[in-house]
């Protein structure tokens, strides 16, 4: 989802990485033994972030009045026809404000649909992209051809405004996490996109802190993570390194750079990666190029984006189309709203990764 991806060096992340004792109390991250005991028991899987077509933003899929089991049944279907078994997806705390138990029952609704198609989510409560101002109710209409034009930030600029947000997001947070903490059909839950964008910076710091002893409050089974994605935010990512259960990561640059990431850094940690963001055809991050390595790695693979619908994200970051007219290259996304997928030899070599 990042307008740009940042590569350097970066030995600083595995100096003083945890070592915790599996005997402590789960106020800090789980040691290698630990994560890699977790993994021992996942299987390899691909899959994607998910929205449904329907919803412009996370608030959109989320509340009671657009919330559309049957299309999310019928799209996880496409998933699940060429084998990906886990969808990324994007919470948002004002639709858990607007309506806490609707949002829970709507959440558990998600689980269950998912389930049936034998596919795993990972849940995501906060986010630095996009547009850092938000209402509940009836969203915005997209503007044409407009990469994620109605996306919204979790909780934005809010924090920096509301000294009574901290207490809140802390409700929600605990709450959403004590209500599903032993449920097997979350894979793992993602604190905190990409902290530190849309020009925060180190200002995300200290949420991302609160997020990771909230969530280590409550102790999940499930492991919790916040990705790294751009290079040049050293004292995030060297926290959210040294934080995390297991290592999450967002990379949109080509199989060179992708591999280079992989080499000097990721694998070095020696815990299970998760690729929770990449693939951006136009930027040389291709299935063709980027899945296969994932597998070769045993890095759990996750794109961004499953159908194309009101999100827009057919169309690349920087580059939108004002008539609103199809790309020739989709940005991302894999398939039509009917299950048509943008381009047949891409779905065919899913499932030849997948083994559908």
């Amino acid at each position: 989802m990042y307008k740009k991806l940042m590569i350097a060096a970066l030995p600083f992340l595995l100096v003083g990485a945890s070592q915790t004792s599996i005997a402590q109390k789960r106020t800090t991250p789980w040691t290698k033994e630990q994560a890699n005991a977790w993994y021992s028991k996942v299987k390899w899987t691909a899959g994607a972030n998910y929205i449904s077509s329907n919803a412009i933003n996370q608030l959109e899929m989320w509340q009671a009045e657009s919330f559309d089991s049957t299309l999310i049944d019928r799209e996880l279907g496409y998933a699940e026809g060429i084998g990906m078994g886990v969808m990324r997806v994007y919470l948002h705390h004002l639709a858990w404000q607007a309506d806490k138990e609707g949002f829970k029952r709507r959440m558990n609704t998600y689980l269950n649909i998912s389930d049936r198609h034998h596919i795993k989510t990972i849940f995501v409560f906060f986010d630095d992209c996009w547009n850092d101002t938000y209402k509940i109710g009836k969203q915005p209409a997209p503007k044409p051809g407009t990469h994620n034009s109605g996306w919204v930030q979790d909780p934005g600029k809010l924090i920096f405004m509301d000294l009574t947000v901290d207490k809140m997001l802390e409700g929600y947070v605990k709450d959403v996490l004590t209500r599903f903490k032993k449920d097997t059909r979350i894979l793992l839950w993602d604190v905190y996109n990409e902290p530190g964008n849309s020009g925060y910076g180190n200002q995300s710091m200290p949420l991302l802190q609160k997020v990771f002893a909230w969530g280590r409050e409550i102790n999940p089974v499930q492991p919790l993570s916040a990705g790294v994605w751009n290079l040049r935010l050293k004292e995030l990512n060297k926290y959210q390194l040294e934080n995390s259960d297991v290592i999450t990561y967002h990379n949109y640059a080509n199989e060179v750079e992708h591999k280079q990431w992989l080499d000097s850094f990721l694998v070095k940690t020696g815990k299970p990666l998760v690729c929770t963001e990449y693939m951006a055809r136009s930027r040389g991050s291709r299935f063709e190029n980027i899945l296969p390595l994932l597998k070769q790695y045993k890095v759990i693979a996750i794109n961004w984006g499953l159908v194309a619908g009101k999100s827009n994200t057919i169309y690349a970051w920087d580059t939108p189309i004002a008539d609103g007219s199809e790309p020739a290259i989709w940005f991302h996304d894999v398939f039509r709203k009917d299950g048509t997928p943008f381009k047949l030899e891409e779905v065919t070599l899913i499932r030849s990764q997948t083994g559908k």
